[in-house]
């Protein structure tokens, strides 16, 4: 790997139940490439492929069921090697008590991945420990037994100094004529505003038109509604960010859907569009 090669690798490891899979979504909610449970073969082999692609943030899942125990006995080596060779390499192995992994598997009524013909849970937890202690001793050891589900993503982004991810804000126009959509997270009243409908040059155009744009740009209103609005994203979405949320609709409807609304969207959209990825939806335009 050439030292000018800049790959964030992050390897998760762990016992069976300690929380990889809620670890691993959210490296992948923070802009990572996941892979779970890569078999120990294909390891350098992947590593390689994703980085030549051009892949930067690089996460895998390594378990007990991932290669022989002379293979995982030659992790420590390989990963000394990755970060010789220049890769930003974190790993970190996920444990628990075993009367709280014994207890996870009996509510999520999960079967051992190494259970076989009449082992116990706990003699297959003693063995995945056995197998992977190379690992264990390597990596930084994360004790879940206390930590909810919510807790440990948060703390595994802090660990790793990630930021919230609020990939995609979905912005959306509507009229409560045909009611509020059902899939808004953040609804917004326009009607309080002036109504370009019941000028008569205006009737027949929407908010995304020019006309319309300079009635309402004219309205200290409108300014200030919009500028409410903004100033109250601004202040929530980092919150929305940090509760796993990829993606947030706002939704701001006015009498019909077609005018006021649909302008402060747009307005929205602008402001938006060079921060994150926007979408944006004029339900009562569709048939326009």
């Amino acid at each position: 790997m050439p030292a000018s090669t800049h790959l964030r690798l992050v390897l998760i490891s762990g016992l069976s139940g300690s929380g990889k899979s809620i670890a691993l979504r959210a490296l992948e909610d923070s802009g990572f490439n996941c892979i779970d449970n890569l078999p120990l073969a294909l390891l350098a082999e992947t590593v390689r492929i994703l980085r030549d692609s051009g892949t930067t943030r690089l996460a895998l899942s390594i378990d007990a069921r991932s290669g022989s125990s002379l293979q995982l006995q030659a992790m420590p080596a390989f990963l000394d090697q990755l970060r010789a060779e220049g890769a930003d390499l974190r790993v970190i192995f996920l444990d628990a008590r075993d009367h709280t992994l014994v207890r996870r598997f009996a509510e999520t009524r999960r079967r051992h991945p190494l259970a076989g013909g009449d082992r116990t849970i706990e003699e297959c937890l003693r063995e995945e420990r056995r197998l992977l202690a190379p690992v264990a001793d390597y990596g930084h050891h994360v004790d879940t037994s206390e930590l909810t589900p919510i807790r440990l993503r948060d703390w595994i982004r802090k660990l790793l100094e990630l930021e919230p991810d609020l990939r995609t804000l979905v912005l959306e126009s509507f009229g409560y004529k045909a009611g509020v959509p059902l899939d808004a997270d953040m609804v917004f009243d326009a009607r309080c505003l002036p109504n370009p409908f019941y000028e008569p040059a205006l009737r027949a155009l929407t908010g995304r038109d020019a006309p319309v744009a300079r009635f309402l740009d004219s309205e200290p209103l409108a300014a200030t509604l919009g500028a409410d609005i903004a100033a109250l994203l601004e202040r929530w979405l980092p919150e929305y960010a940090r509760d796993n949320r990829n993606y947030l609709t706002v939704a701001i409807g006015c009498t019909g859907g077609r005018h006021r609304s649909v302008y402060l969207i747009e307005q929205l959209a602008a402001k938006y569009r060079p921060h994150m990825n926007v979408l944006v939806r004029h339900r009562e335009l569709l048939d326009t």
